[in-house]
């Protein structure tokens, strides 16, 4: 008789374990020959040298499945341990899996061109309206590579910028003060990472979110970096950001051209970035619109209302502006 441990390091083991640990209980019934204790994310078996080896590579496919899928039932494992190919349904482009094991795939052409995008070049700019999905794709993207092991850490920016109030002093210590700031990108976060491992991967910094700000003087190897509301950074902090760039890194900015919340002096760096870059080589850019809208359908009839407000007044300062110019030109 031998004893071994196994360590699940990559999935999260309740999730493994199962609700009452009803997977566990299942594993264990299919193998009568062994005493299996599970504790934590080790599970300690002892029994058979070949009932093991068996046990192992179970237990191996079974973490692949539950990393890849969020999720492990009575019918996967009995498949896995059978040496069947588990009965997945269809998840057509399939980004990754959502803590519920939904499938988070593109709902828009442009969203999918950036799945597309992200494969062929390292660094990517995303623009659209609100609820166009272009963060969230992104940070699925982020997701995924950290998932396959092609990177090891994700790095989540922001400025942190005011959107048209004044909060004040914030309480608390610096995470207290910048953390409301982020709390869109923890929220797309948490809908695709179970808790438990969302939180050992930011204590071990393998998931960073962090203010721009923060980035200066870093070099970002083995990583895919996303830059949100990069519409509110300045000239100095876009081109800050861009050059922090390491080997084996992919960086994805995203921004809306419409909600630029620095001062009416502060021109906004992404738009002088887009206008720099244009011609670059290695560099996608992805403008997305109304289309690709995937919130609540009054999201895209209030971006339209929006657009169709902006056009008319544009119109009607073009008007004056001409007017004026003829005023002037009878009474100089």
């Amino acid at each position: 008789m031998i004893e071994k441990h196994i360590a699940l390091e990559d999935v999260d083991p309740v999730i493994f374990y199962g609700v009452n640990n009803a997977n566990i209980q299942m594993i264990k019934a299919l193998f009568p020959k062994l005493r299996i204790v599970a504790r934590g994310n080790i599970i300690k078996v002892m029994g058979d040298e070949e009932e093991m080896c068996a046990f192992e590579e179970a237990v191996v496919a079974m973490e692949k499945h539950c990393v890849k899928f969020n999720s492990l039932n009575e019918e996967i494992i009995l498949d896995i341990v059978k040496g069947n190919p588990p009965k997945i349904e269809k998840t057509g482009d399939a980004i990754v899996f959502s803590v519920t094991g939904k499938p988070i795939t593109p709902r828009s052409e442009n969203q999918l061109k950036l799945v597309h995008e992200f494969e062929k070049n390292d660094m990517i700019f995303a623009i659209g309206p609100a609820g166009s999905g272009k963060t969230y794709t992104a940070i699925a993207l982020a997701v995924r590579a950290l998932k396959n092991k092609e990177i090891k850490k994700i790095i989540l920016s922001r400025p942190a910028v005011e959107a048209g109030e004044k909060l004040g002093f914030l309480p608390g210590d610096m995470k207290d003060k910048i953390d409301p700031y982020l709390q869109p990108l923890y929220d797309a976060l948490q809908d695709m990472i179970p808790p438990a491992k969302l939180k050992e991967y930011m204590e071990l910094n393998i998931i960073q979110i962090a203010p721009l700000a923060f980035m200066r003087g870093r070099t970002l190897n083995d990583a895919v970096v996303i830059l949100d509301e990069a519409q509110n950074t300045t000239t100095q902090q876009i081109k800050m950001f861009l050059t922090r760039m390491g080997m084996n890194t992919k960086m994805i900015v995203t921004g809306d051209m419409t909600q630029i919340d620095l001062p009416p002096s502060q021109a906004s760096g992404l738009v002088q970035a887009l206008k720099i870059l244009k011609d670059v080589k290695g560099i996608s850019f992805i403008e997305l619109n109304k289309k690709d809208i995937v919130r609540h359908k009054l999201v895209t009839r209030i971006v339209e209302a929006y657009e169709k407000f902006e056009e008319k007044a544009k119109k009607e300062r073009s008007s004056h502006t001409q007017a004026d110019k003829e005023i002037h030109l009878i009474n100089p």
